[in-house]
């Protein structure tokens, strides 16, 4: 036992912000300062808070490290690991026993994100060190196929790729349906913008997922599975190869798992990026090699799925859960959540908030503690405005539903869902009609086109839109907004299409009067769209230092150097900003509304 721990966070995030380069400056640093036998350094999944990344976290003393730089490397090793001196500047927070401790941590219960950020995901000894490959063990050796099924009613257990149908219903169906071969799939294609969960996941645990595919295999009487990622995911694809080939050299992948008559193997299949390949069909046509495109249901996959055959999907934060339930029992499962939502759920925290990242809560927690306390609100200087629940699909809630309860029920409830985990906050910096148009462009861009009502009932809401955000919409255009909305949501053959009119509903809803302002003042409240806001020059803070018309790219600006004021011709204006973003006065300010 080495005497310190270093864990060095290496999702994604913080990949990107620098990581790799950090570990070489640690092995360089600990290497020379004689400590090689004294600290282990470990590269971990993600630990929580990405926008602090790099992140190490040294024990025993729990000192979390954040924005770590190469040229602070050689500071810690020489203070923390040579002398015993945590360096308290690059601390989150003061040194604690656990980073629990912290506010951001305070509020989360870690069950799928359990292993994230506390073991080396690329090497099985870890997981298993740490329980892995128990549950499959007991479920194999110990428990029949219904009984598995049993315990996992029992926990209550839903979808969490934005459904929320019963894990056990579904797995029940897969079972008692005629046909073999039967096929298990793990859903990893996460599309909606702003949403990391299940990267997350794969990236910092593969082995939880390629568990729970196997308890879920021996459950339903499968014994092929594909896990179904897409192509942006590098890492996670990198990692699952590792951890897929590793449990196939262990005997935790193949033929006759812990010598009993269990087979189950499993293969990687890397999406194209199609957001319509979310759902469950159209995933399988990819699959299958055809153009990813959903078909009616039924018949559903559970009776014909993959190659006509029954088939289980569950995306990955289900099959990660499946673990926990199996070695602690459906009944400690359900202690977690609400009466009808059980258990914890992660999201990806993003937006106009303090502490972006990957949050695991329990179920029924509150919008509002989830932002102020965990997230710890927005930026000061701002007012909270709205927050954006669900991805594409979800929708905005306003500040007067903070207090409404996170479960599948509640958020329906007032226009929004849960989705598969996207949560982004959003200040009084942001138009909401522009958020609506942000979502519908992407769900209109992404639609397959094979059904008419999702094809052009799309984009013809997201053209009623861009004529209000340019100032050109009517009262009546509200109307015939939610008249398509519905009719879309009614028509359409998948959830792409089901869910794509929720931001616009939902914003309809809790924030006309935006709509409005836009309608009949012609005017952006929130100072996005660029048709409905003019720039002016402030006469009394002009210095006439010729920054702004340098940096405009029309000639908009215009004046004398020290003959102040300037002044804005708006006809020449393109609203770019570059003269607000220049002027070191304030003296250039932007207005709602035209000005001819």
């Amino acid at each position: 036992m080495r005497r310190l721990q270093v864990l060095l966070c290496s999702g994604s995030a913080c990949q990107s912000a620098g990581a790799l380069e950090v570990k070489r400056a640690l092995v360089e640093a600990v290497t020379e300062l004689g400590l090689t036998e004294e600290v282990q350094i470990v590269e971990t999944g993600c630990m929580g808070p990405c926008e602090l990344g790099p992140i190490l976290l040294v024990y025993p003393e729990g000192a979390y490290y954040v924005r770590v730089k190469p040229k602070d490397v050689r500071e810690i090793a020489e203070e923390h690991f040579l002398k015993g001196r945590v360096v308290r500047r690059l601390l989150w927070g003061g040194p604690g026993p656990e980073p629990r401790t912290l506010p951001f941590f305070a509020r989360q219960k870690k069950v799928v994100l359990a292993n994230c950020g506390q073991i080396d995901p690329e090497r099985i000894e870890e997981y298993i060190a740490v329980g892995g490959y128990e549950a499959l063990a007991k479920a194999l050796t110990r428990m029949t196929p219904e009984e598995v099924i049993a315990e996992v009613t029992r926990a209550g257990l839903r979808g969490r790729g934005g459904a929320g149908f019963p894990t056990g219903k579904k797995w029940q169906a897969v079972r008692e349906a005629p046909g073999r071969p039967k096929y298990v799939i793990c859903n990893g294609d996460e599309g909606d913008p702003g949403a990391f969960m299940d990267r997350a996941v794969l990236e910092g645990d593969p082995h939880s997922v390629l568990e729970g595919m196997a308890i879920a295999a021996y459950a339903v009487g499968a014994e092929k599975g594909y896990i179904y990622v897409r192509a942006e995911y590098p890492l996670a694809i990198k990692r699952l190869e590792v951890a897929i080939a590793q449990a196939r050299k262990y005997g935790l992948l193949g033929a006759r798992i812990f010598d009993t008559d269990f087979s189950f193997d499993v293969e990687l299949r890397i999406g194209a990026g199609a957001f319509v390949c979310g759902e469950e069909t159209a995933l399988i046509a990819s699959i299958e090699g055809k153009r990813g495109e959903p078909r009616p249901r039924p018949p559903y996959p559970a009776t014909s799925g993959l190659f006509g055959k029954p088939t289980l999907i569950n995306n990955v934060e289900t099959f990660a859960n499946i673990r926990h339930i199996i070695l602690n029992g459906g009944d400690w499962f359900a202690q977690m959540g609400t009466a009808t939502s059980k258990g914890t759920k992660v999201f990806a925290l993003a937006g106009q908030v303090r502490n972006t990242g990957l949050v695991e809560v329990p179920m029924g927690i509150t919008l509002r503690e989830l932002i102020f306390e965990v997230g710890g609100g927005v930026p000061e200087g701002r007012r909270f405005k709205a927050v954006q629940i669900g991805g594409p699909s979800g929708g905005c809630l306003p500040e007067s539903l903070l207090d409404v309860p996170i479960d599948y029920e509640s958020l329906k409830e007032y226009g929004a869902m849960m989705g598969s985990g996207g949560v982004i906050v959003l200040d009084d910096t942001s138009c909401m009609v522009n958020v609506a148009k942000f979502f519908l462009e992407f769900t209109a861009d992404e639609s397959c086109g094979k059904c008419v009502p999702c094809r052009v009932g799309t984009r013809l809401m997201l053209g009623i839109l861009e004529r209000i955000t340019r100032g050109e919409g009517r009262e009546e255009d509200l109307a015939e907004l939610e008249r398509l909305a519905k009719l879309v949501k009614e028509a359409s053959l998948c959830g792409l299409g089901q869910t794509a009119p929720n931001p616009v509903l939902s914003t309809l809803r809790h924030f006309q009067e935006e709509y409005l302002a836009h309608i009949h003042e012609k005017a952006c409240p929130a100072g996005v769209c660029p048709d409905l806001i003019h720039y002016d020059i402030l006469a009394d803070r002009c210095r006439a230092c010729d920054l702004c018309r340098r940096a405009c790219p029309t000639g908009a600006a215009q004046g004398t150097p020290r003959q102040p004021p300037y002044r804005i011709v708006q006809a020449l204006c393109i609203r770019c900003g570059a003269c607000l973003e220049a002027c070191p006065f304030g003296a250039v300010v932007k207005r709602p509304g035209r000005k001819e």
